[in-house]
């Protein structure tokens, strides 16, 4: 298990993993729709392909030859873009089956790894494993419902290596800015009172984890044996957001003070003892590690 190919490579998934890989000898491939030289990695070979169209894949996945596919590669909504209620899941699902064909048609024994995520199960606010119904309730969550049960279609039926890692909330340097722990510490930077006041009478909390964390069990993951079905990463627990305002409003000595807001405010969390028990995970960082990496970035 040598040759990686990760596809959405210049995202922050894709970088630090490909980071992972590279430093344990492994062979990385990053597959992106355009190739820009400053996102480019040393020693990780780049080709820009079009997932959505398979003769594409077929070319360009065939100049490899992966014994591994990590699929990053897909159109992610931002707190505010699920609010607006776009649409994410034609495109990203026709990928999904473009990559499943691929193996199928090619080399069976290819490993895919299917990041899916929290939202696949709605709503809920509860502790959730592996075994608890899927109730996705936007775009984005039914395509990761529907390319995981057809994953799981054809997993079954040509005997393959599969397996959807569902992923909670993970931030770190390289996160796009468009998500809210990087518009949160851009806010406090600036000292734009109004969006700090308005964001904490939100109250959100959330399972947040360091993406290192998330990162390093899906390199473990293509190290193991374990052909599982899914398997949770998160850091099985709350965070509330107002805790990381404070938290980096006091490292930039902003003297704002936040409203006292209740913390029975819930939300869903993901229980993750079986990533620790198959493959031996262990939790090294957190998300105020990864808020405070964010800040000194932007400084």
């Amino acid at each position: 298990m040598k040759k990686i190919i990760i596809t959405g490579a210049y995202g922050q998934d894709g970088i630090i993993l490909s980071e992972i890989l590279k430093n344990k000898n492994f062979k990385v491939s990053g597959i992106v729709k355009k190739i820009n030289k400053k996102k480019k990695l040393k020693n990780v070979n780049y080709f820009k392909c079009n997932l959505a169209n398979y003769n594409d894949i077929n070319k360009t996945f065939n100049k490899i030859k992966p014994d591994c596919i990590v699929h990053f590669g897909c159109k992610n909504p931002s707190y505010k873009e699920l609010k607006k209620k776009k649409n994410f899941f034609h495109n990203n699902l026709k990928a999904i089956k473009n990559l499943a064909n691929y193996i199928i048609l090619n080399n069976k024994k290819i490993k895919l790894i299917f990041p899916g995520s929290s939202q696949m199960y709605g709503n809920k606010k509860v502790i959730v494993s592996e075994n608890q119904k899927f109730s996705p309730n936007n775009s984005y969550a039914k395509f990761r419902v529907s390319g995981h049960k057809y994953l799981m279609k054809c997993k079954k039926k040509y005997d393959l290596f599969i397996t959807t890692t569902i992923l909670f909330n993970h931030d770190s340097v390289y996160r796009n800015k468009k998500f809210i722990i990087p518009r949160v510490i851009k806010a406090i930077k600036e000292r734009n009172i109004n969006f700090i006041k308005n964001i904490t009478k939100e109250n959100i909390c959330a399972d947040f984890s360091h993406a290192y964390d998330i990162c390093f069990a899906i390199y473990l993951l293509i190290k193991s044996k374990h052909n599982i079905d899914k398997v949770i990463l998160s850091a099985n627990k709350l965070t509330y957001l107002n805790d990381i305002i404070r938290y980096i409003s006091k490292l930039t000595k902003f003297n704002f003070k936040l409203i006292k807001l209740s913390k029975k405010n819930k939300n869903i969390v993901g229980n993750n003892k079986l990533a620790k028990k198959l493959l031996n995970w262990k939790i090294k960082k957190n998300i105020f590690m990864a808020s405070k990496d964010i800040l000194v970035k932007s400084t």
